[in-house]
């Protein structure tokens, strides 16, 4: 090889040696900079209950069920017969179950907690009235949202949150 040969051989070597260099640095570089963040995840029971509740309660059903759950009692045969009397008579279902639902939870006899004892365990609140009126145990989302709504509206209270599980289309099938 000559000289001319050799020295343009060096300069080729030269040029691909300095961005090789300077690619593997900066390569190099970036690996250090990356962090390595761990996720954990805690395992949940994934359940959907409420898909298998597809039999429509019937009007005495209906009636006497709400009773039973917000007194722990049976509903007296005439006044259960007067209820459904009231609840054929009239076109609007969901009218009649509102007026019926409201009454029962007007009345100074039913079994509730006090506003107090809901805020002082709204978690325990959330999974107790899911399973007395749904008879299952709420989903995570479901205990987080209402839970939430608990701990951030200081206006709401048992009622309400009873109202709506028992004016629900889920409550309305087993």
């Amino acid at each position: 090889m000559n000289t001319l040969e050799s020295k343009n051989a060096k300069q080729m070597m030269k040029s691909w040696i300095l961005p090789l260099l300077v690619g593997l640095c900066l390569l190099s570089a970036c690996k250090q900079t990356e962090d390595l963040y761990i996720y954990e995840v805690n395992n949940v029971e994934v359940n959907q209950a409420d898909v298998e509740k597809v039999n429509l309660k019937t009007d005495l059903e209906f009636v006497s069920i709400v009773y039973s759950d917000l007194f722990g009692s049976t509903l007296p045969a005439e006044e259960l017969s007067q209820l459904v009397r009231t609840y054929n008579s009239m076109g609007d279902k969901k009218l009649v179950e509102d007026m019926i639902i409201k009454d029962l939870l007007t009345r100074s006899d039913v079994d509730m907690p006090t506003s107090a004892d809901m805020f002082a365990d709204s978690e325990q609140f959330v999974k107790d009235t899911y399973k007395r009126f749904y008879t299952r145990v709420p989903s995570e989302y479901e205990l987080w949202f209402l839970k939430n709504y608990i701990d951030t509206h200081s206006d709401v209270t048992p009622e309400i949150i009873y109202y709506s599980f028992l004016t629900s289309d889920e409550y309305r099938f087993f």
